[in-house]
């Protein structure tokens, strides 16, 4: 079955060719498109639609919001398991490990995922998709390089996400010491990358660099 990640740079909306994309490989009659986020001390009701306006411009109709930690976790679990497509929103990184990573909904996630179901991270979201979830200075309380594991919906790969807007290039750089030499993205706001099991299948948005043969290259 073939497996579709779709990781952005920075917070939502979808660039209009990815959405598309991400539409286009949900199944209909599947179930919603769940979106999983961290809630914020502002409401959320007015800012989480921002992630699905694009996918429903791409004539999706049903959408699940599923605030954490707020809602149950049995409730995220079926949802899940139920649902033709996943978000995974953005935010404190750690916070979503927290609440995502080695639990029954990261287990469930990880479950529709190696069935076909896409799945899509924005910044935070993304950062928990790898093996490696690494987390730059500037996106942690410590302010140093940090890391953690992640979902592991793709092995071997060192994401940095905000990169231009951060100046993150030493992160990368960081991570690529720390963990050897792996593919390795920096993405920045604005811009999205689709790996098609595993492998880098579309970009679009602004940049997209990766550090190759210790040189910074831009890819996209």
């Amino acid at each position: 079955m073939d497996k579709h990640l779709f990781l952005n740079g920075g917070g939502p909306p979808f660039t209009p060719d990815l959405a598309r994309k991400f539409a286009s490989k949900t199944q209909a009659g599947a179930g919603p498109v769940v979106v999983l986020f961290v809630e914020r001390e502002e409401g959320w009701e007015d800012y989480i639609p921002i992630y699905t306006r694009p996918l429903a411009d791409a004539g999706l109709t049903e959408f699940r919001y599923l605030p954490l930690p707020a809602t149950p976790v049995d409730v995220v679990v079926q949802s899940i398991e139920n649902c033709s497509g996943i978000i995974i929103g953005g935010g404190d990184t750690d916070l979503y490990a927290d609440y995502i990573v080695d639990t029954a909904i990261g287990g469930a996630i990880k479950l529709k995922y190696e069935s076909g179901v896409p799945v899509a991270g924005f910044s935070a979201g993304a950062l928990i998709s790898p093996e490696l979830c690494i987390i730059s200075a500037k996106d942690n309380e410590s302010r140093q390089f940090d890391h953690r594991k992640g979902l592991n919906l793709i092995s071997e790969l060192l994401l940095s996400v905000h990169f231009t807007q951060w100046a993150d290039e030493d992160h990368l750089r960081t991570a690529l010491r720390t963990f050897g030499d792996l593919p390795n993205y920096g993405i920045d706001e604005e811009t999205g990358i689709y790996l098609l099991n595993g492998a880098l299948e579309m970009v679009e948005g602004g940049g997209v660099y990766s550090v190759v043969n210790d040189i910074l290259a831009k890819i996209h």
